[in-house]
């Protein structure tokens, strides 16, 4: 293959055959060649490059949001949760505090030995005495009856296992043949859960 020339021309000077240049073909050839094959390299690092980083990040980003809706959905079931516990605590202790101050003087024994099945701990033992000790007794001599209603609840905090709730109470008690005498009281009510039940553990007029 004959040798290719390039003739380099300054502006101001005529040409010179002496400042040929010559170029031989088969090297350019060559050096284009390596060229292209070091940028097809390079190209094929980029894009493996690409590739692996792709295959990397992807399932770690799919794994992140996963993680991110388990945890809303675990955050969404535990306040839904949370406010239905309270609701059944509020309840348990309106519902407990209704029997545990309403009996009749002929049926004290029976009312008040009822209203114990709501209550657990150390508050069940002293309502226990209390009420064999002074209620029942103080019933049935003096005739005494009373009913209890609750017009407002709210829960103070609530978990899984614990409960305490606000309660205003109204209580009307009779006396024999004397006329009713109405009471307003409000009372702190701690509810444990056993098992399936919420129990009243402390009762604290406040």
């Amino acid at each position: 293959m004959k040798p290719l020339k390039f003739r380099l021309l300054a502006k101001s000077e005529p040409a010179d055959p002496s400042d040929d240049v010559v170029v031989d073909a088969p090297e350019l050839e060559a050096e284009q060649s390596e060229e292209l094959v070091s940028g097809r390299k390079a190209k094929r690092r980029f894009g493996l490059s690409r590739q692996v980083l792709g295959g990397r990040v992807l399932p770690v980003l799919a794994l992140l949001l996963a993680l991110a809706a388990g945890f809303l959905r675990w955050d969404a079931d535990s306040i839904r949760s949370g406010r239905t516990g309270g609701a059944d605590a509020m309840r348990a202790a309106s519902e407990g505090a209704v029997a545990l101050l309403s009996y009749r003087a002929d049926t004290a024994q029976k009312d008040l030995d009822a209203a114990k099945d709501r209550l657990t701990g150390t508050f069940l033992d002293a309502y226990t005495k209390l009420t064999n000790d002074v209620v029942i007794p103080g019933a049935k001599q003096k005739q005494v009856s009373a009913v209890a209603t609750v017009p407002a609840a709210a829960v103070s905090s609530s978990t899984a296992s614990h409960a305490v709730v606000m309660l205003f109470i109204d209580q009307t008690v009779t006396i024999g043949k004397d006329a009713p005498t109405d009471s307003a009281s409000s009372v702190r009510v701690t509810l444990d859960k056993v098992g399936d039940r919420w129990l009243i553990s402390q009762f604290d007029p406040v």
